[in-house]
């Protein structure tokens, strides 16, 4: 059947000159199941967006296209150019994400699965307050049924089509439930989708979950009347679709004496959502399910040079279920990829910032030029602090500033307070979380009650004896800061958070929560933990007035304050992106830094054991490098603290896999298997001066000596800087060294009551 007539009236078609040959062919092949493999900066969005157009000219109704996306930028963008060919006809184009357009059909048609029509829709916090109740209801452990976990599993189920009555019937479910210690979660998902509809809502899963619904169980009224509506359904980031959008899609598309005009345009190689329910089986499986399909491959990259094209295909050529393809690009012209070594991830901060402003001053970048990816978000504080201690502006994408997370916010206020009793907003923060049971009432009124006496909140809450029933839980608080506070006196900064964390119940709370949410914020209490471990663990160098800083928590706190109370009034879009490679998809940079490239991170050491895991952590390394036009510079750290330990990872196995003849620099794939040698940055950033070789230190044997033996001439050992030569101690016991791994002539002036060093001779 073809849907297809003949053009309203005559019209131009020079906007398909703008495509290349493949582009332009799969633009203009309308009719039956179609399938665009796009690979990165291969103008995938022009392809859709003329496509649309196209069709519109050549005389179908604008009504009749359904277009999904999965952001509401990415369709307004759609149908701004579909207008700049077509008019005002764009408007009436089917364009949305895949929840906005469902949930319009919705509100026509919900009344027909037992909801209104003005149902509500439920956010993340209204899902959990609902669950949180449920919990309570059933009486059941909170520490084991966290809501945030409670939620990600009845998600999880939803986008895999399974509802409350298949859940109990999965005996693959039930056992892993069991297995969780969380046996009663098929109760409480019956539970929250009862309450649900009895409350007349929809959650963000429903939208897709009821659509379904809505479809198979009114084959008549409804389903008929939209697989007639959308004649041509294009869907785009196809591999980011999970086993319900499919099956929604199948339910429109496919029907007897169906035309089939399906219209999927994605890159297997792009699928990084799993976590999400996204499934790559999807794009995988396409041409099993429209066996007539047709396919076009867009190969050519109009983003990267050479080179970084060159090491995209090598990377994702050792993921062995793919649709082959081999980019290309016409830009012969560009720089090698870089790669920086460093000591620490201290060093690896340093190293970006100092290499971004060697780009800026060399290349005249701009500071919006450059983007800082990483794995984890936990990972951006050490970048953030460099940045600013450059005075260069950045930006935290897709999140908050690291010292501006709420669970990192929550900890600081317990130190705050630790400090300085009379902080009340640090104690506001923290007297309830976690919760305690003390009201924002009795808050109110212990606020009050220092206010009329003159008094800060903690004077109250430790002086005066207050009645009613939180009697004992403000008891436990006061209890809990003064334990805190006698801690900090004996220990340093390390050893008092860790403390805090544990006795406050912040570390418990943040651990009960497995969803991906949850995995995050424990993250970033861990990562915060790391950086005062950092801070206690680091030597002290000389400053001017030679005087010496302590390792407790009120220099800690003095040292981050400084970093965080910059008064950003206005937003300056001239900023350096820091962002997740997550985050980064479907963006592009002149240059981008791909770091923490190292076994147990990138790959995840949760992905290690699952070579499905291991090829999607690979597909997140290829998105990562092809976000990169001009310059890309891969970063890895040969330590870092993680959950308060030193750890020492090896490089990263995608640095294996990108040959010599794309890294700028004498650097041989096997070199990057070995340890790490000595730190400094490959390629033409600096001069490479033939070095004596790095001494392998290894800190299950070293030994630091008393500071009072260590005397001018002796050869002496250092965990982070190497080996390295006395020139002179002062009588303030300060020490001129110059290390062998460090740049030639550099003196480094270490204060030897807090430096670690081991006496070779």
């Amino acid at each position: 059947m073809q849907f297809l007539t003949k053009p309203m009236k005559e019209v131009s078609y020079s906007y398909l000159d703008e495509l290349n040959d493949i582009q332009r062919q799969a633009a203009t092949h309308l009719n039956g199941p179609v399938m665009v493999i796009a690979g990165p900066g291969s103008g995938k969005t022009r392809v859709l967006t003329y496509r649309i157009a196209h069709l519109i000219n050549m005389g179908v109704r604008p009504g009749n296209i359904l277009a999904l996306t999965f952001t509401n930028k990415a369709a307004n963008e759609m149908k701004a150019r579909i207008e700049k060919v077509v008019g005002t006809a764009a408007h009436r184009v089917w364009a949305g994400t895949f929840h906005s357009l469902f949930a319009r059909i919705l509100r026509v048609e919900a009344h027909r699965i037992g909801y209104p029509n003005d149902f509500t829709i439920y956010d993340t916090d209204d899902t959990k307050s609902v669950i949180s109740e449920i919990i309570g209801q059933l009486n059941l452990d909170k520490k084991l049924y966290v809501p945030g976990t409670v939620r990600a599993r009845i998600s999880a189920a939803k986008s895999n089509l399974i509802t409350p009555q298949a859940y109990v019937q999965n005996d693959e479910l039930m056992a892993y439930d069991r297995m969780s210690r969380r046996p009663l979660i098929y109760q409480i998902y019956e539970k929250y989708a009862a309450r649900c509809q009895r409350a007349g809502a929809m959650d963000f899963d429903d939208l897709l979950l009821q659509m379904f619904r809505l479809l198979y169980q009114n084959p008549d009224q409804v389903r008929e009347k939209y697989q007639q509506q959308f004649r041509y359904i294009m869907v785009d980031e196809f591999q980011d679709t999970n086993y319900l959008q499919y099956e929604i899609l199948k339910l429109l598309a496919i029907y007897p004496d169906s035309p089939r005009n399906l219209c999927i345009v994605g890159d297997d190689a792009q699928s990084i959502y799993s976590f999400r329910g996204a499934t790559i089986e999807n794009i995988l499986q396409f041409e099993h399910d429209f066996p007539e399909l047709k396919t076009f491959k867009l190969e050519q990259n109009y983003r990267s040079t050479h080179f970084i094209v060159q090491a995209a295909n090598e990377v994702i050529n050792h993921n062995k279920r793919q649709i082959q393809k081999k980019i290309w690009t016409d830009r012969t012209a560009g720089q090698k990829i870089k790669i920086i070594k460093a000591t620490s991830e201290t060093e690896e901060g340093k190293r970006v910032a100092d290499t971004i402003i060697e780009q800026k001053n060399r290349y005249n970048l701009q500071n919006k030029d450059f983007a800082i990816l990483y794995r984890t978000n936990g990972q951006s504080r050490i970048f953030e602090e460099q940045l600013r201690r450059y005075n260069i502006q950045y930006r935290v994408y897709g999140g908050l500033s690291f010292y501006s997370r709420k669970e990192v916010k929550d900890m600081i206020a317990y130190l705050r307070l630790i400090v300085n009793d009379k902080d009340d907003e640090a104690l506001k923060r923290v007297i309830n979380y976690p919760r305690r049971g003390i009201g924002d009432t009795t808050v109110e009124q212990i606020a009050q009650l220092a206010d009329d006496n003159d008094m800060s909140m903690w004077q109250v809450l430790s002086q005066i004896e207050l009645s009613g029933r939180n009697r004992k839980s403000i008891g436990e608080f006061v209890d809990l800061i003064r334990r805190c506070k006698e801690k900090a006196v004996r220990s340093n900064a390390y050893v008092t958070a860790v403390y805090v964390a544990q006795e406050s119940g912040i570390l418990e709370l943040l651990k009960s929560d497995k969803s991906m949410e949850g995995l995050g914020r424990l993250e970033n209490l861990n990562s915060l933990l790391d950086g005062i471990k950092e801070f206690v663990d680091e030597d002290v160098i000389e400053t001017e007035d030679a005087v010496p800083q302590d390792k407790g928590l009120s220099q800690f706190l003095q040292t981050i304050s400084l970093m965080t109370d910059a008064d950003e009034k206005e937003e300056n879009p001239d900023c350096v992106t820091l962002m997740s490679v997550h985050s980064a998809k479907g963006l592009e940079f002149k240059s981008v830094f791909v770091t923490g490239l190292e076994e147990n991170l990138f790959p995840s050491y949760m992905a290690l054991s699952d070579p499905t895991q291991i090829d999607e952590e690979r597909r997140l390394f290829y998105v990562a490098i092809t976000r990169a036009e001009e310059y890309l510079c891969l970063t890895y750290a040969h330590a870092r603290y993680q959950y308060g330990q030193m750890r020492f990872n090896d490089p990263s196995r995608f640095l294996e896999e990108i040959s010599n003849e794309n890294i700028d620099a004498l650097i041989s794939i096997q070199e990057r298997k070995r340890d790490f040698p000595e730190p400094k940055i490959l390629g033409n950033f600096k001069s490479l001066s033939p070095k004596k070789p790095a001494v392998s230190i290894n800190p299950a044997d070293f030994r630091p000596a008393q500071p009072q033996d260590i005397k001018p001439g002796h050869t002496v050992l250092h965990l982070k800087f190497g080996q390295g030569r006395v020139l002179s101690v002062d009588e303030r016991m300060v020490a001129s060294i110059v290390f062998d791994d460090l740049s030639e002539n550099q003196e480094k002036r270490i204060m030897l009551q807090f430096a670690k060093l081991q006496i070779v001779d």
